[in-house]
């Protein structure tokens, strides 16, 4: 890690009080452990994002749910619940109506459902009683949805309508401390970048904020957000040039092809560490 972001993260640490190791017990293992039963799953969530959204789910100070907006075939959701059962966080709630139109863009019924591939990843990674199923379009879920949200993983919908759709109708149940996470935010889909940019890193409700690999995130930390406004707009002002590029995608081409690749080179999606995931998440 360079010298100049250990500086931050190591100031922001100690501005909150004195250092204690938040880290939970035996976490790499569990992570490692998770991952060996994540990667035979089918998907598209890469290893490193696969570990980041592990150590989130045990490394978060805040209570309630862990809820997975889209699940395809369970990458996401046998990772997160390795862990959420090593440590007794409760089931993770799955939301995804097991289409695959949302996320590829395929024509409604082209495509087989993905819904008994789900559950057999479940089965093998022995982990279904540790599963909330709800077949359903999160917009149904969110109707009458009120329990508390610790973990919000984004994974559904990417245009800009199901993404904006699948924030704001579990938003307002984040508790403080809580994290928001959208897979793709750096694919070139038009929904997961606007709503991180506009929702998240221009909202004063919002802390901590970064990407590692294409998995936006943020904590949900209204009472002291203030003090990380400048890195939040600094995040933004590189992020928000993707907007109007994003907006064309997904697929692009030629110049634009090349330009958004530009442009996203210029934000850092570095992987991070637990202990400084846990630096920040206090």
């Amino acid at each position: 890690m360079p010298q100049a972001r250990a500086t931050v993260i190591l100031l922001l640490r100690v501005a909150q009080g004195p250092y204690l190791d938040p880290l939970p017990q035996n976490l790499e293992q569990v992570i490692d452990d998770a991952w060996v039963a994540t990667q035979s799953v089918p998907g598209f969530l890469l290893e490193n994002e696969a570990r980041f959204l592990g150590r989130l789910a045990a490394c978060l100070p805040a209570k309630g749910t862990i809820v997975e907006i889209g699940s395809f075939k369970g990458r996401s959701t046998v990772m997160l619940t390795k862990v959420a059962a090593y440590y007794g966080l409760g089931p993770v709630v799955s939301i995804d109506p097991h289409t695959h139109e949302l996320s590829t863009g395929a024509a409604p019924g082209s495509l087989p459902s993905t819904y008994d591939d789900f559950l057999s990843s479940l089965r093998i990674a022995n982990v279904e009683e540790h599963v909330e199923i709800h077949r359903a379009l999160s917009a149904d879920v969110a109707r009458t949805w009120q329990h508390p949200i610790r973990f919000l993983w984004i994974d559904g919908d990417h245009t800009y309508a199901g993404a904006k759709a699948d924030f704001d109708g579990f938003a307002p149940f984040l508790q403080p401390g809580a994290v928001v996470a959208l897979h793709d935010s750096l694919n070139d889909f038009p929904g997961p970048i606007r709503v991180f940019v506009e929702d998240i890193l221009r909202s004063k409700q919002f802390g901590p904020a970064g990407f590692v690999h294409s998995i936006a995130w943020s904590q949900f930390r209204p009472a002291d957000a203030r003090g990380f406004a400048p890195q939040k707009a600094e995040l933004a002002s590189r992020a928000s040039r993707l907007l109007p590029l994003a907006q064309q995608g997904p697929g692009l081409r030629g110049l634009a092809k090349i330009r958004y690749k530009l442009l996203r080179s210029r934000i850092p999606r570095q992987p991070i560490s637990a202990s400084e995931l846990a630096a920040l998440l206090t």
